[in-house]
């Protein structure tokens, strides 16, 4: 499992990719009153195992495709055990915030531009 503050429009059965290749799909989402975080407890096949020190990212396929996690094995001796956690991780990058970021970066941009061209105009 692994914990997130935004996990955007990830759904269970959303797969879990590494390398681009699925090795997993998520079984549950819980949200934890203490934290205030979404727990999410991945499946994984009994083929793959993971270092414990991997990390986990919430990715969209394409521009607006599904969300899904993408793992990134880490560098340790010992492997995930059934039931590990994973502390390493990255929340989804939700477009509706970047696109406000820019725009508000935009007109930030455009309000500084004017102020200098009145400063260096004498």
């Amino acid at each position: 499992s692994a914990r997130f503050d935004n996990i955007g429009g990830l759904k269970p059965r959303a797969p879990v990719k590494s390398a681009g290749v699925v090795v997993g799909r998520i079984s549950t989402i819980q949200f934890d009153d203490k934290t205030y975080q979404a727990t999410v407890t991945m499946t994984i096949d009994k083929t793959y195992q993971f270092p414990k020190d991997s990390s986990a990212k919430i990715l969209t396929s394409g521009l607006l495709g599904e969300q899904y996690i993408g793992l990134e094995a880490g560098g340790d001796d010992q492997m995930l055990a059934d039931g590990g956690k994973i502390t390493q991780t990255q929340s989804a990058i939700v477009l509706e915030n970047l696109i406000s970021q820019f725009l508000y970066n935009k007109a930030a941009d455009t309000g500084q531009d004017k102020g200098d061209s009145k400063s260096g105009a004498k």
